[in-house]
């Protein structure tokens, strides 16, 4: 079984693709967009949702603490970032206390070690010419399931591309649920896994 959440999503997808003897399962939650495409209409959504307050998430990315690592800037960044992400104010003071102090614990060197990570990623898919996954994932015989919140900041639009490519994929909206559903709908998320996994025993 592999389960990806986010950007991981999209990293579940490739290896799902390129090993699926190795998968018996496929668990998507509040995926990434799997082409430039949906990349596109993932930004254009993002901005909307962000507003004005992209110009300060700028700021902070461009500034030499940010850029040097600096877990207060880090911090700060992610703090505007993942603002419209999720639905209820409670549940966001509590992600943003844990990354903050998974930022502190990484330090300097983690971070940049781990934006350097990311970087890679990105210029090997999305900044990819042409890169899209939906045509490849008609190939995958793999009982899947999309689950995305109704809240999200990645558009609904991004779920369904990616649950229509699948042949055996099945999509599930979670009401009232942000980008971290396990977080934020840990009771609906089970209760889609259970159903899921229960069905693909039968």
């Amino acid at each position: 079984m592999l389960l990806g959440h986010s950007w991981g999503t999209v990293l579940a997808l490739e290896y799902a693709l390129r090993h699926p003897n190795r998968v018996s399962h496929l668990i998507l939650m509040n995926p990434a967009p799997a082409s430039a495409a949906d990349l596109a209409v993932l930004r254009k959504f993002y901005l909307k949702k962000i507003g004005a307050d992209m110009d300060r998430q700028r700021a902070i990315a461009e500034g030499a603490a940010y850029k040097a690592g600096d877990p207060e800037a880090v911090a700060a960044r992610y703090r505007i970032h993942f603002k419209p992400a999720l639905k209820r104010p409670d549940h966001y003071e509590q992600l943003m206390k844990v990354m903050k102090a998974g930022f502190v614990s990484q330090g300097r060197e983690g971070i940049l070690k781990a934006r350097a990570v990311e970087d890679r990623l990105m210029h090997d898919t999305w900044e990819a010419a042409g890169y899209d996954l939906h045509p490849r994932l008609a190939t995958l015989a793999i009982p899947t399931l999309v689950l995305w919140g109704d809240a999200d900041f990645i558009p609904a639009d991004i779920a369904t591309h990616i649950a229509r490519a699948i042949p055996k994929a099945r999509l599930v909206t979670l009401r009232d649920c942000g980008h971290f559903a396990y977080l934020e709908c840990p009771a609906d998320v089970r209760a889609a896994l259970n159903d899921f996994l229960g069905a693909a025993k039968k």
